[in-house]
């Protein structure tokens, strides 16, 4: 009988990344190589391999199981503060219009309208889905009669971390399992 991983084609073989001090660089996005990018880092000495998936790769000279779970050696220390971006501003808002909380059609609202002197900042802009953010218009929330769940701040890369760990990839490797969200089931 085969192992489900013999099967796999390496390029589903990603290989979860964690920091020196084995925790994830990243929850959401979570931190996956390529396994090429993380064969080509062991053989750069910049990895240790924590776990294999059963695949191999081979070479003329060699053959090598694919990484499932590597360490790097040097630590990386994280921004305090993330970068602007969509994506991160959805993250920070827990993908849900900050006026009526529903998670489809989502956009962004300058809460003190540009046209009004607003900035694009995090402390100025909300997630906020299309109706919302048409029924508010160019106007400030009061002045439309609408009023924010949670007022936008500036989040810390650890906030947007545990906002991350409520988005569970589709797909974790049974090998991942031990590194990612160990926290919650130790308080479980």
């Amino acid at each position: 009988m085969y192992h489900p991983d013999l099967i796999r084609h390496p390029e589903n073989c990603p290989a979860l990344v964690l920091n020196a001090d084995y925790t994830p660089l990243s929850y959401y996005p979570l931190s996956l190589w390529p396994w090429q990018t993380a064969i080509k880092a062991v053989f750069l000495d910049r990895v240790d391999i924590i776990a294999s998936y059963e695949r191999q790769v081979h070479s003329p000279s060699l053959d090598m199981k694919i990484p499932s779970v590597i360490a790097l050696k040097q630590y990386v220390r994280p921004s305090e503060h993330p970068a602007f971006t969509r994506f991160n501003l959805f993250l920070r808002d827990k993908f849900a219009c900050q006026y009526c909380g529903v998670s489809t059609d989502l956009t962004f609202d300058h809460v003190v309208p540009r046209r009004a002197g607003g900035r694009t900042t995090w402390e100025n802009v909300a997630t906020a889905c299309s109706p919302c953010n048409l029924k508010k218009g160019g106007r400030t929330p009061k002045q439309a009669g609408m009023r924010l769940h949670v007022e936008p701040i500036r989040p810390t890369t650890w906030q947007l971390q545990e906002h991350g760990r409520a988005f569970p990839p589709g797909y974790l490797h049974d090998s991942w399992r031990d590194w990612l969200y160990w926290d919650v089931e130790l308080l479980a």
